[in-house]
């Protein structure tokens, strides 16, 4: 596995709404994407502006090919509620306890 982690900053009071966007449009892109298994996103308070985004994906090949695709999708979306570009870091999972078997079909 391997996961695509962002640090996000948004606009002051736009948690709402980012949150409404990546429910409606963002989640629906991550899964067309092929190789895609789990997002988790979160905040640390319910008014932060503050945001990370973890995707979890079956290999960096498929991660890259998202980086490619549906990521310039994703940024157009969430564009009116972002303070900055998103800071990207991508690893391999060494450990999850995330099955196989719970993977989001495409």
């Amino acid at each position: 596995m391997f996961v695509r982690n962002l640090a996000i900053h948004l606009k002051p009071n736009t948690l709402g709404e980012f949150t409404r966007i990546f429910d409606n449009e963002v989640l629906p892109i991550l899964r067309k994407q092929p190789g895609f298994q789990d997002e988790i996103t979160f905040s640390t308070t319910p008014t932060d502006t503050n945001v990370t985004a973890i995707s979890v994906w079956d290999s960096k090949e498929h991660a890259e090919a998202y980086n490619g695709t549906g990521y310039p999708e994703v940024l157009k979306s969430l564009n009116k509620v972002l303070d900055g570009a998103p800071k990207v870091r991508v690893s391999h999972v060494i450990s999850s306890t995330l099955q196989k078997g719970t993977a989001i079909a495409a």
